[in-house]
């Protein structure tokens, strides 16, 4: 028996939180310079999606079993969805990987050579600590300057996305997640 979208259970992700399931959902979340990873193993039939406001968490000793911070940090996020893949029986190969946000929301109004955004910090230590762990990233809308609507469909790993408008600028600099991403 199949699953249709009007009897999937809605799951708002807020920021600082985690989803990791093996039964349908949709999972929907907004982002800006925060970031969201997804993953998912058709095999097992399992997903997750995290939401990290930062990047790196600074209390190194605690994030690999517990951080106090929950899943604030977009490092703790993707290790702890890892360790839940792992415990699984997940193999790398199959888990199927994406990204989405990292905006860089307030460039207009922080005009410093040499500043890093939050938004593009997320993104670099998301691709950097799912390299290292020998994960691919299959699909990514990430960086440029206005939010993201994510819809997360953990049974089929699908997700649709919703760009939304940034009074600063169009959005520019993003990596467009073709085929599964929707731009109403």
């Amino acid at each position: 028996m199949s699953t249709t979208v009007e009897e999937l259970p809605v799951v708002y992700l807020k920021a600082g939180e985690m989803h990791y399931t093996d039964r349908p959902a949709l999972v929907i979340t907004v982002l800006g310079s925060c970031l969201s990873v997804t993953m998912h193993d058709r095999r097992l039939g399992i997903a997750g999606i995290c939401h990290g406001l930062l990047p790196e968490c600074e209390d190194k000793r605690s994030c690999p079993s517990r951080c106090s911070d929950g899943f604030r940090y977009v490092e703790c996020s993707i290790r702890q969805l890892i360790r839940l893949f792992d415990k699984a029986g997940s193999r790398r190969r199959d888990i199927e990987v994406k990204c989405f946000g990292g905006a860089d929301m307030f460039t207009r109004r922080i005009e410093k050579p040499g500043l890093v955004s939050v938004g593009r910090q997320n993104i670099t230590t998301a691709e950097k600590l799912l390299n290292r762990e020998g994960l691919r990233i299959v699909k990514q809308d990430v960086g440029g300057l206005g939010g993201r609507k994510v819809l997360f469909y953990t049974h089929t790993g699908e997700v649709l996305l919703k760009r939304l408008s940034s009074a600063a600028a169009p959005l520019a600099g993003g990596k467009d997640a073709s085929g599964k991403v929707n731009h109403p």
